[in-house]
Formats: structure tokens, sequence, C-alpha cells
């Protein structure tokens, strides 16, 4: 099955780190991607984040045992907030824009973090959720993959 992309949908390319807002100026035959923003998030490794020494329980209990608390993994976290924030900024340009349409491509972890962030009348307008990380690729081969492979 070939996905067809309508005039005027947007289709959202993103991982924790970068996402790419894109808009159909084609038709559902030939579509023709537009970048419409581009957000870049500086988001270091956790061990450059967070300089603290993990943390220590004491139990009350005879013999006094003590455990480390594991380090917050501050990467993760920081991609979890950047896709919410870029969910946000999609909804309003898709509002704005009174798009009818929208293909979301991203890698699980984000397409899981998108489904949590969008509202339901953002949800009605998805026409497919594809698994896979673009966002290094040119808009070409995006265009190739999206009605070639889907």
């Amino acid at each position: 099955m070939k996905l067809k992309i309508p005039h005027g949908a947007f289709v959202f390319v993103g991982d924790g780190r970068k996402a790419l807002f894109l808009r159909n100026d084609g038709d559902e035959k030939f579509p023709n991607l537009k970048t419409e923003k581009v957000f870049l998030d500086d988001n270091p490794p956790t061990h450059e984040q967070g300089a603290d020494r993990p943390g220590r329980v004491h139990q009350a209990a005879p013999g006094e045992q003590r455990s480390a608390v594991g380090q917050p993994d501050w990467h993760d976290i920081e991609e979890q907030h950047f896709a919410r924030r870029v969910a946000v900024s999609l909804e309003q340009l898709i509002r704005s824009s009174k798009a009818r349409a929208l293909v979301v491509v991203a890698p699980p972890r984000t397409l899981a973090e998108l489904r949590d962030a969008f509202h339901a009348d953002i949800k009605g307008l998805i026409l497919a959720e594809i698994n896979k990380d673009l966002t290094k690729h040119p808009i070409g081969d995006i265009e190739k993959y999206l009605t070639e492979a889907v």
C-alpha cells in the first residue's frame, strides 16, 4: 500500500534531538515536501549533564545497609521533553494553517512521546505513523521513502 499525502498535509520527521515540519506542496501522486520549521536540540550525554555523585539510601534496620540510587538519565529526560515541546509547536502550526492531515515519522520512543503529547483533535488528523528515523535523510529521500516503501 502506498501512502497518499494530500496537498497541504504536514509530515513530521523527528527523533529526540531533531524535528522537521514538512508541508506537502505537491499532490497525492507527486508529493513535494517543503520545510516549514526545523528544531535542533543541544542534548549532551548524561555524563556531561549531571555532575553529582549518585545518592544513597540508608535503611533503618539492624546492620545499617546502604544502597546507591542510580543517577537520572538526563539525556533521555531531555529527549522526552524535546518531543513534547515540538508536539506543542506542531499542533500550533497545524491549527493556524488549518491542515487536514498529518503523517508522523519517528523512532518508537519518540512516537510514543508524541502520542501522549498530541491532543485528540490532532490525533484525528494522523494518516500514518511510521516507525523509522529519517531525520538524517535529505527531503528527496524522505519523499521517496514515504511514497514507495510504505
